[in-house]
Order: C-alpha cells, then structure tokens, then sequence
C-alpha cells in the first residue's frame, strides 16, 4: 500500500445516502419558496456542509433559511435513513481488505456527528469504525471545499498530509483534499467523470478502489 492513511467521505462513498437526501433537500427548499429540482440539489450541494447551502440560498435569494431549517432536514433525512439507506456496493469488503492489510482508514464527512453515525449504524457499517476515527465538519471552523477537515483527521490519526489519499465523490470534496495537499479518488457513482477531473484517478464500482490505492 502506498499510503499510510486513507480518508473516507461519508455519503455517497460509504453510505448511499445522496439520492435520499438530495431529493428531501430539494422538496424542503422548494416548500420554503426556494424552488429546488434533485437534480440542481445534487449540482449545487452535494458534498455541502449545512452552513453553505445557507450562503448559497441566502446569496441567490436575498432571504434567510429559517430557525430550525437544520433540524427539520435532518429529521426527515434520519426518518428516510432507516427505511431506505443502504451501504454502497462494495464498500464493506474495501475496509475489510485495508484492515487486513493493517492500512489505517477513518471517516471525513460534511454531515454532522450526529448524521454520520445515524448513518454508518443504520447500514451496519459503524463496527468497521471507533469513536476516534470520525471526523466531522463540526470540528474544524470550515467545511469543503476548505481543507481544514482532511488536515484535520491527518494530525488526530498522526499521518502527514503527503502520505494521505481521499475517497471523495464531489467535486467540492475533491478541491479539499487537493488543497490539503492528498492525493484524492474520485468515485464516480453519481457524479459525471468530468466534475472530478481534478481528482488523482477515478473509479465507477469499489471494487476498483483497492487497485488504485496500491498502484
């Protein structure tokens, strides 16, 4: 393995939570008079923690999203998440092999604490992870395409920056890890090759992601 520590985006990487959460997004926004389709959701957000998607709106339309627009997603998306949210395809024998090859991994994700473990617990995944190896854009001040996550799920886990590689599928994710001087891997699942074009190589299935990390 040619690197010392490999940094997992949650959703849409571990989790296939992006089609769940793009389409309650878009339907929230759009009751709010913030007329969203899913698939100006996914183009616009994706990989977004919760302060932007505030900007963003704020920016485009003059007008605050109101107290409690945070609660009340996420209270939709976890309802969704336990009837819908599976893990993507795959993933589950990635982290067995780095595991068994004694490579480090651990999670770096837009999406709350409270969002990532709903998440990894609903679909089984949370056993492949203790406490100390999630990270959250709640603990730095700036979320992607800032690289203060990644740099600082590098020191916590004491790996430097260059022996680092991302799994990201968004091309804010991708710009981060770039910024934080890793190298990053772009999954292409749900976002077009040409978005990640930046990324240090590309994979459509996780079964391709243990060749690329060794190569």
């Amino acid at each position: 393995m040619r690197y010392d520590l490999i940094i997992f985006d949650n959703d849409g990487v571990l989790v296939d939570s992006e089609p769940i959460s793009n389409r309650i997004l878009a339907g929230h926004l759009t009751e709010l008079g913030h007329p969203t389709t899913y698939e100006e959701s996914i183009r616009d957000y994706m990989g977004s923690a919760m302060p932007r998607i505030h900007d963003i709106v704020r920016e485009r339309s003059g007008k605050q999203l109101p107290d409690g627009f945070d609660e009340e997603f996420h209270g939709r998306v976890f309802a969704a998440f336990r009837t819908e949210l599976e893990p993507v395809r795959g993933v589950g024998s990635v982290l067995e092999g780095l595991a068994a090859a004694g490579v480090p991994y651990c999670v770096g994700s837009s999406g709350s604490h409270e969002r990532i473990r709903v998440a990894l617990r609903t679909t089984g995944l949370f056993g492949h992870f203790e406490e100390e190896r999630i990270f959250s854009a709640q603990d730095v001040g700036r979320g992607k395409p800032a690289p203060d996550l990644f740099l600082y799920a590098a020191e916590r886990m004491g790996v430097a920056p260059e022996r680092c590689a991302v799994v990201e599928d968004s091309p804010l994710g991708v710009a981060a890890a770039r910024a934080a001087g890793m190298d990053v891997y772009g999954f292409t699942a749900m976002t077009p090759a040409a978005r990640l074009g930046d990324a240090t190589g590309l994979f459509a299935e996780m079964a391709e992601l243990p060749a690329l990390l060794s190569a």
